[in-house]
């Protein structure tokens, strides 16, 4: 597996946080849009590496166009000497419409088609095909040498895409290059709903899975010491409480037998008892949803649940010192 490294944070941070990744040994580092823009960091990553690969995980798809997406992804791609992977989301119905006041509906079917336009367009920009692009959704037509950039030695980056769901999984297959699972899925899910739906749409293709990655965000207790160990549990216990309580997520619990927890939690998190939701999730709960491990057993706790799942792996090890990180990376990689 590849090990992905997270450049959260302020911004001024992002050089020496991009070179110590980098010197670590990891394979990419991420940034995700949350309070901060996604694609920032890793402009400044690129300046200051030479082979991290730089992921977005993820920008929301629908706070903008395809061309918008497309000239980003060329710039950062040309930029950084083609290290770019160009991680998409769609967000829920609430953030789309009301945070960034766009438009919603279908989002599969939007999904698609914004990243099959995005192709199009990178396809004229690269190629010389003109752009006639007319979906459902989007409508590109005009591309004239002004706006076509001439620095296309490296052509389009990677596009992977977030899925929870089978329908966005198998969207995924069908028009991406990977797949972002969420932090807030388990083995049993990705085995039995993400990977079928990721085939599904690769075979509508004519696909198959070489070339195509999977990576996924994993929730990790470490376990160094009674205060450590307690203090992380607490704290992801609140996570998969604050996932569990959206109701597209609700299928994942689901599948374990626990759905119902889902509407409790969406209720608390109506009234702000946030304390109140992580005190919901069982022991059982938070040992599916993350691996629990001593330090020195952490690669094959990893390695047991996931390998053959994932490709790539991210938010492992990042509180360790240097040395272990190194050790972990070089361990998942074998």
């Amino acid at each position: 597996m590849k090990v992905d490294g997270g450049l959260l944070g302020d911004l001024r941070g992002v050089p020496a946080r991009a070179r110590a990744l980098e010197e670590i040994g990891y394979d990419g580092a991420l940034s995700a849009e949350i309070a901060n823009d996604p694609f920032f960091p890793l402009l400044l990553a690129a300046e200051h590496t030479e082979r991290l690969q730089l992921l977005t995980s993820i920008a929301v798809a629908f706070a903008r166009s395809p061309m918008n997406l497309a000239q980003i992804g060329h710039d950062l791609n040309q930029y950084s000497g083609g290290r770019l992977i160009l991680g998409l989301g769609s967000q829920i119905r609430a953030h789309i419409t009301r945070r960034f006041s766009m438009p919603w509906s279908r989002p599969a079917a939007r999904m698609r088609e914004l990243i099959l336009a995005m192709r199009a367009i990178w396809d004229c920009w690269y190629h010389g095909t003109p752009l006639d692009f007319r979906g459902e959704f989007y409508t590109h037509t005009l591309m004239t040498p002004m706006f076509t950039p001439k620095d296309g030695i490296y052509g389009a980056p990677r596009v992977f895409l977030a899925a929870v769901g089978p329908r966005m999984a198998e969207v995924a297959g069908e028009v991406a290059d990977g797949l972002i699972a969420h932090a807030f899925t388990t083995e049993r899910y990705l085995r039995e709903v993400t990977l079928p739906a990721v085939e599904r749409g690769l075979a509508r293709a004519g696909r198959d899975r070489r070339g195509f990655e999977i990576t996924c965000p994993v929730f990790t207790v470490v376990q160094r010491d009674e205060a450590a160990d307690d203090r992380q549990r607490r704290a992801i216990r609140a996570q998969i409480a604050f996932y569990g309580s959206t109701p597209a997520y609700r299928p994942v619990l689901e599948l374990h037998g626990w759905g119902e927890l889902q509407g409790r939690l969406h209720a608390l998190s109506l009234r702000g008892r946030w304390e109140e939701m992580g005190e919901l999730i069982t022991e059982e709960m938070l040992e599916t949803f993350a691996v629990v491990a001593r330090p020195e057993d952490l690669a094959d706790r990893l390695r047991a649940r996931f390998g053959g799942l994932l490709d790539r792996i991210a938010g492992v090890g990042a509180d360790a010192p240097p040395e272990e990180q190194r050790a972990l990376i070089e361990a998942l990689r074998d």
